[in-house]
């Protein structure tokens, strides 16, 4: 599971990182490719801490709108840690494809990467409603 394309530049809280690098250290037993995937996307993170003013970016918890590409299907979802997910009610665990490509993203940004079937899945991030700590002022992460 690894991205296809340059990857956009995202914004991760340090609260978030230090808890979501945990769990994709555990995951690498169980998933390696996926525990990969994310460890990577959190090592290549700006990252900020909150509360700060600025750019919204998705953390744990936000409420994200986003594009799947090719099918131009719309979805929203919450962004959650394991165990909190439920499919029914739109809450995605961070430990999937999905949660680990939308976090640290900004609206407008697009991230593709390869899935566990073997093909290449695209998203874009439509719009982000989260917790206020999530707002990262570019000039000021670090």
């Amino acid at each position: 599971m690894t991205a296809t394309t340059t990857e956009p530049a995202i914004f991760v809280s340090t609260d978030d990182y230090d808890r979501l690098i945990s769990l994709a250290m555990g995951l690498e037993r169980r998933d390696p490719a996926l525990a990969e995937f994310l460890i990577g996307e959190l090592e290549r993170a700006t990252l900020f801490d909150p509360p700060s003013a600025g750019v919204e970016a998705v953390g744990m918890y936000s409420h994200v709108e986003f594009r799947s590409e090719p099918d131009g299907r719309t979805q929203c979802v919450t962004l959650v840690y394991p165990g909190e997910e439920n499919i029914a009610e739109g809450r995605i665990s961070v430990l999937t494809p999905i949660g680990a490509a939308l976090i640290g993203m900004t609206e407008g940004q697009s991230i593709s990467w390869v899935g566990r079937d073997g093909q290449e899945h695209r998203l874009t991030v439509l719009a982000i409603h989260g917790p206020a700590d999530q707002r990262v002022d570019r000039a000021l992460a670090r």
